[in-house]
């Protein structure tokens, strides 16, 4: 299995709201983006998502016209929402835990069939400040994109900036994985001052 591998700058950069407010930008120009494209290759779209709570969504549904192709999304918050809405099997959680390229690749799957969607996006993580163990740390994230059949699950370590900047950095990336998948290329992601990630391949 190749690994690649992908750190941010890092350095005095701007305050975190100013920091937030970039990513809020990034995330918005990503689901535009992801739109045009969806819209461009026929297809529809649903999104599963844990730690961002619906963010997702609310970035892709600030789209206009989104409506023609993304007819609904699922916020699965808990282990048993992730069984009851998305049909994630409790033995992958229980064995892998909530927050795995296993688990969101499961959610991406399960939404899909869910909604009959081309294109799922999932993203599950642990947004903080608790929550975090030594093996699955508070800004550890997993983000997951099905299409057509075929389901690629991304492992994020954005580190422990902020639950605010965890969830948009989250949102970020599950959209600029999507519009990677879409396009078959790994997009040109922009690189954000003053906040450490790393980023790779759990396929």
């Amino acid at each position: 299995m190749d690994v690649q591998e992908k750190r941010s700058g890092s350095g005095t950069g701007p305050p975190g709201g100013r920091r937030e407010a970039g990513l809020r930008r990034r995330a918005q120009a990503a689901a535009g983006r992801l739109a045009e494209l969806i819209e461009e290759q026929g297809l529809t779209v649903t999104l599963a998502e844990s730690c961002t709570g619906g963010l997702v969504g609310y970035m892709l549904t600030s789209v206009p016209g989104i409506s023609r192709f993304f007819s609904k999304g699922f916020v699965a918050y808990s282990d048993r929402a992730k069984t009851d809405l998305l049909g994630v099997d409790p033995a992958v959680i229980a064995a892998h835990g909530a927050v795995s390229a296993e688990t969101a690749r499961a959610m991406a799957l399960g939404a899909a069939r869910a909604s009959a969607a081309d294109l799922a996006v999932a993203v599950t993580g642990v947004a903080g400040p608790g929550g975090g163990t030594a093996a699955k740390p508070v800004g550890l994230v997993y983000t997951a994109v099905f299409l057509r059949g075929r389901t690629e699950a991304r492992r994020h370590e954005f580190g422990s900036p902020g639950r605010e900047e965890v969830r948009l950095r989250s949102a970020a990336a599950a959209l600029e994985q999507a519009i990677g998948v879409v396009i078959g290329e790994a997009p040109a992601l922009p690189q954000i001052p003053d906040s450490p990630d790393k980023t790779t391949s759990a396929n």
